[in-house]
């Protein structure tokens, strides 16, 4: 049968050490069969994470590893809030859930794993200041360090106050986000008034 072909096996096998992780329609698009992975699943040659997510069994799980699953999950959203913000060390919170960025009429699609909290965003704000970083072979879209701390202000009664100011702090102590940069963002949002002044407080004293 073509599923117990070598070359399909080994396709796939290759597939995964390459990319980290992959979405069945992603390897039936490459001309692997559904067969041959349900089989290399029963044989214990890759591990099925999510409903038609697999990764190989001893592939590196690195601390960002939900942020790559969320991603193949739902690859137009755009890591954000409280998740960007521990992915730039800008807070110690370690959150228990992926905070994603999906468009106004974006589908929501409902996942047991990984768990991911849901924000929608205006298209302006959804698009500016993404980065891309490889997490386990996974491109995965993130905010960047300035546009991540104006969003937690943006979204302050949701994450805190006390996150949005401590990102802050970080952000300018680590010299990940310069002030200009972030006045840019804030005043782009509406919420400059809200983050003058302890961005002011911040500089003067810095």
């Amino acid at each position: 049968m073509k599923s117990n072909s070598p070359g399909q096996r080994e396709r796939l096998l290759a597939t995964l050490s390459q990319r980290g992780m992959a979405r069945l329609s992603e390897l039936t698009r490459s001309g692997i069969t559904a067969a041959t992975v349900s089989r290399l699943e029963r044989e214990g040659a890759v591990v099925r994470l999510g409903r038609g997510l697999y990764q190989l069994p001893d592939a590196p799980l690195e601390a960002n590893h939900a942020l790559a699953e969320a991603t193949k999950r739902v690859p137009k959203g755009v890591i954000c809030l409280v998740s960007a913000a521990a992915f730039h060390d800008l807070t110690d919170r370690i959150p228990s859930e992926v905070w994603m960025a999906i468009g106004q009429k974006d589908w929501r699609p409902r996942l047991d794993t990984p768990r991911i909290h849901f924000v929608r965003f205006g298209a302006k704000a959804l698009n500016a200041g993404i980065e891309e970083h490889v997490i386990e072979g996974v491109p995965v879209r993130i905010y960047d360090p300035a546009k991540t701390v104006v969003d937690l202000f943006r979204y302050r009664r949701r994450v805190g106050p006390n996150i949005a100011i401590e990102s802050l702090k970080e952000a300018l102590r680590q010299r990940k986000a310069m002030p200009a940069k972030i006045g840019q963002y804030a005043d782009q949002a509406g919420v400059w008034e809200t983050v003058r002044p302890y961005l002011e407080a911040l500089t003067v004293d810095g």
